[in-house]
């Protein structure tokens, strides 16, 4: 194969619109622009408008849940909920998590207590969270990954036996259901994202469920309304409030969920299709124990031997050619710690998530899977020119 056919050697890029990461769902301008003249003729734009009301009720309705309390982020979600919980000492969380549920615990001034995981379900290790509790432990931070979930029954068993709490960071979940019943009901309180990478897009958001009663009042409490009376005593308040503008965005993508679930699944297929899971040294992870998932992150661990290229060898390779893959998280904060983490470790090194989304196709997937196939034959050619 001629090095020549690669645009980081000096080919024409195979795509000319790029394909990036992310769900980028928002609807089409004729919905939107009335959605926002509503918004103007009222001229409430914040403070509990009526479609920030009309989303709390309509996602109780969607999970099955007691409480919504939307949040202008999920970041301020976890941290109202972490601080309504009035949680002490430590919190047993994920090694293998975005930046921002650590920088959540710092905030409420909890101590994470690094869990290794499964690395086939990318979840927590159960026999760690066990061996991990101590009379200083709290409260057990579990993350729902890739639109898979945990085995939130063992941890909530876990939980109730020594007497602690239990919370889920269920950004990547939202839609995603257990043979119990959607997410958003497990654990003391589960937290979602409306950020666009998210399949419930509002350009960025959030929301705390939870069924617990005297919670729900905490929360609300810290996330302020401000002119209307608090019926709890406020420690501290986190202005954490969604505007009408992103309210209406996620009405309308909570209108078209089943069908943007539908096309998430129908470029699975296609990448499925593609014989990406067959290319040696790329295994495609699959969202692990849901019975339906929303199908949001289309992510493979790649085996530097077997695929001939390091992950960061790859996203090189691809964003030449305009595909802007990118790691599965950030490295992790724990990493520089004398923890030993080696399943969240390889993880961090070896995951790659790559497009998928509103504005990718079946035809761009096609294509990109053929691109993979090639770069893989080509491995050797490209180590050795980077190399040089």
């Amino acid at each position: 194969m001629s090095i020549g056919s690669f645009a980081l050697t000096g080919a024409s890029p195979l795509f000319q619109k790029p394909l990036s990461c992310g769900q980028n769902r928002f609807p089409d301008r004729e919905r939107y622009q009335k959605a926002f003249s509503g918004i103007f003729e009222r001229q409430y734009y914040n403070n509990n408008g009526p479609l920030h009301e009309q989303l709390e009720v309509r996602l109780q309705t969607f999970l099955g849940v007691r409480h919504v309390i939307c949040t202008s982020n999920s970041m301020l979600g976890l941290m109202v909920t972490l601080d309504a919980l009035q949680l002490r000492g430590k919190v047993i969380v994920s090694a293998f998590v975005h930046p921002g549920t650590i920088q959540a615990l710092l905030w409420a001034g909890l101590e994470p207590v690094w869990c290794d995981v499964d690395q086939c379900t990318h979840h927590l290790d159960m026999q760690q969270v066990v061996a991990l509790i101590d009379e200083k432990v709290s409260a057990i931070l579990a993350v729902n990954l890739w639109g898979g979930a945990c085995d939130v029954s063992q941890l909530q068993q876990i939980a109730d036996a020594h007497g602690i709490r239990l919370i889920f960071d269920s950004a990547h979940a939202f839609g995603c259901a257990l043979p119990a019943g959607f997410i958003g009901g497990f654990g003391d309180a589960e937290i979602f994202s409306f950020h666009e990478d998210m399949i419930l897009g509002a350009g960025d958001g959030g929301c705390i469920v939870t069924h617990d009663d005297e919670l729900a009042l905490r929360a609300r409490s810290i996330r302020p309304s401000y002119g209307l009376e608090q019926t709890a005593r406020i420690v501290r308040v986190a202005n954490a409030r969604l505007s009408e503008a992103q309210a209406a965005i996620a009405l309308m993508n909570l209108d078209d969920f089943r069908a943007h679930q539908a096309h998430n699944r129908m470029l699975r297929a296609a990448y499925l299709r593609g014989f990406l899971s067959g290319i040696e040294g790329l295994t495609l992870h699959e969202p692990s124990r849901v019975t339906q998932s929303n199908w949001q992150h289309l992510i493979v661990s790649i085996d530097q031997l077997g695929y001939g290229l390091s992950r960061e060898r790859l996203i090189e390779v691809l964003a030449a050619e305009k595909v802007y893959a990118r790691r599965g998280f950030p490295q992790g904060v724990h990493l520089g710690t004398a923890v030993d983490l080696p399943n969240a470790r390889h993880l961090y090194d070896s995951c790659l998530e790559l497009p998928l989304g509103a504005q990718v196709t079946t035809i761009d997937i096609e294509r990109l899977c053929d691109l993979l196939a090639r770069i893989h034959c080509a491995a050797s050619i490209l180590r050795s020119r980077h190399d040089a």
